[in-house]
């Protein structure tokens, strides 16, 4: 009995072990073919119930579009994200302004009247604001900056293209004869379908991933679609507008600026006086100033100083200053109307005295004004650009002074001229509590290099300003130490300085100049020279740099043997 009993149990053990095995076999086998299988589910996209969504490059922006068609209008901040950053919208004159190398263009909240490069226009479409949303015509952008745009008849959805983009295309294509393609929601056949595509449906790809594309239908549906389920349609580059080439780019090619400033005062510089300026090609004369908010310009202006200069075959690129006035330039930058009022005036007055560029020098500027000074100058540049202009600002080296160096925005500025002054000196200025040099050799490169590698000016477009004169420090005390002043003269009256009290100086080497001092009347008198040993150093240094040129300030301070070591920054 026992044994019979054994073999029962065996054999209902066996049919266990089986009937497990069966089902283990079963379950694998069912793992494998749902784990091969594709997702057949379907999702809808994210966008549907939204009426008129925008794309770029298969992602979806974060505002949707208005009107259709010739109708069609686009929100601001799209435009400012995907096309151009520098769309400036003024609350206060409710104008859109847009500007490029080519072109300023003024438009009003609800007009079809407005600006085209300073002309009076009648656009097709007003831009207008709803629900607190500035929306802006695509015809004025498409004539502005060669965009392209796609909408769908159907679902709306309107796929933005830049001009110079560079769009592939391929084509659903099915694996059988009346199939389909599907479009899923992420690379992998596991993922829910956004949608079925036919045979040929249009794709703009716009990316790949391990054997999927990422891309979009007309209509705007986006996701993965496996590579080897589409033809390629070759591709498309939306066409760039053309972009005008300045006269720097051009006359100035691969030949370096020497220019000096005039400093025109109460009195005309005589140029039958002045002689020659070996070297020096390029003169500004300080004639232009901004007197008032409302942007009125006053010139002093000499023709015979420009008939003067083309003689010496100097070009004449005339300076503009705020006065250094804090609230005009507040005033005069706030609007279009008041800067497009400077503008016009300086405008012409260069046609009118023959100039060859405009120079700008703004300081004592509050910070609150730097975008409108960025502003400004984008406005400046296209008009002055096709009339030959060269358009240049000077700027101070970078620190935290709000009015003197916070209010300029190199990055952006640079963006909008031909050469970027760099006022290379005052490192100790005429009230600085400490003596010291006007411009050290090292603290006037680390001044260049800051702006070259903290905002990406290129050094070809980099001027290095540099000083003609020299401050004389006086310290109270037979040994100094007291309290300091300086009086600040030209090279001439250094030099004989030197001269009557024969003095001897010494090389300092970290100014990078000659040094000399002298006691008098229970003081101590310090002087960091500016002679033909400093301009030299940054001739080299300038070189070295590869920047733009020099410049320096200003004529009246130099001496005949600045000229000639100057002009070294030609070799």
């Amino acid at each position: 009995m026992a044994r019979g009993y054994r073999r029962r149990r065996k054999r209902r053990n066996g049919r266990m072990s089986l009937f497990l095995g069966v089902v283990l076999i079963t379950a694998g086998v069912w793992w494998v073919v749902m784990d091969l299988l594709p997702n057949t589910t379907h999702t809808e996209p994210e966008w549907r119930g939204m009426k008129q969504p925008i794309f770029v490059k298969g992602t979806m922006m974060d505002y949707p579009a208005i009107g259709f068609g010739e109708k069609l209008k686009l929100p601001l901040p799209v435009l400012q994200e995907a096309v151009d950053s520098h769309i400036h919208y003024e609350k206060e004159t409710k104008s859109v302004i847009l500007t490029t190398a080519e072109v300023v263009v003024r438009m009003e909240l609800g007009s079809k009247q407005g600006k085209w490069n300073g002309k009076n226009v009648t656009f097709a479409q007003a831009p207008e604001q709803i629900d607190g949303l500035i929306y802006i015509p695509t015809a004025t952008l498409k004539k502005t900056y060669g965009i392209s745009v796609h909408q769908d008849a159907e679902t709306r959805v309107v796929i933005l293209m830049n001009a110079g983009d560079r769009i592939s295309f391929a084509e659903a294509k099915p694996s059988k004869q009346g199939g389909t393609v599907a479009l899923r929601k992420s690379a992998s056949v596991k993922s829910p379908i956004l949608k079925d595509m036919s045979q040929g449906e249009r794709l703009r790809v716009w990316g790949e991933e391990q054997g999927w594309y990422f891309a979009q239908t007309d209509g705007g549906f986006t996701g993965y679609v496996k590579m080897d389920q589409t033809k390629d349609q070759g591709e498309k580059v939306i066409k760039e507008l053309p972009v005008p080439t300045s006269r720097a780019e051009v006359d100035w090619k691969n030949k370096s600026v020497n220019l000096v400033w005039e400093a025109v005062y109460s009195r005309k510089p005589d140029p039958e006086a002045i002689g020659k300026l070996p070297g020096v090609n390029v003169v500004s004369p300080t004639w232009f100033s901004v007197t008032d908010g409302e942007g009125t310009v006053d010139s002093k202006a000499d023709p015979a100083y420009v008939k003067w200069a083309h003689g010496q075959e100097m070009e004449v690129w005339g300076l503009l200053s705020n006065s250094f006035n804090p609230d005009i330039t507040t005033s005069f930058l706030s609007t279009f109307d008041t800067r497009s009022r400077v503008i016009g005036q300086l405008l012409y007055y260069a046609e009118k005295y023959k100039l060859d560029g405009i120079n700008i020098d703004f300081e004592n500027v509050y910070t609150k004004d730097k975008d409108n000074l960025v502003q400004f100058m984008r406005e400046l540049k296209p008009l002055a650009q096709a009339k030959g202009l060269i358009i240049s600002i000077d700027v101070t080296p970078k620190s935290n002074s709000e009015m003197w160096s916070a209010f300029l925005d190199r990055r952006e500025l640079a963006l909008a001229v031909d050469y970027m002054i760099v006022m290379s000196y005052d490192e100790h200025w005429a009230s600085s509590p400490k003596a010291g040099s006007v411009s050290s050799l090292s603290w006037s490169e680390k001044t260049m290099r800051r702006i070259m590698d903290e905002d990406d000016v290129p050094a070809s477009k980099l001027i290095l300003g540099v000083p003609l004169y020299t401050r004389v420090w006086t310290e109270q005390g037979e040994n100094g130490g007291g309290k300091v002043s300086s009086k600040a003269f030209g090279m001439d009256y250094v030099r004989k300085l030197i001269a009557e009290k024969k003095l001897v100086s010494r090389f300092d080497e970290a100014a990078g100049q000659n040094y000399a001092e002298f006691k008098e009347d229970n003081t101590l008198n310090k002087i960091w020279i500016e002679d033909e040993t400093s301009l030299q150093a940054r001739v080299e240094m300038a070189q070295s740099l590869q920047l733009g040129g020099i410049a320096s300030w200003n004529r009246s301070l130099a001496v005949p043997e600045a000229w000639e070591v100057l002009k070294g920054i030609h070799n």
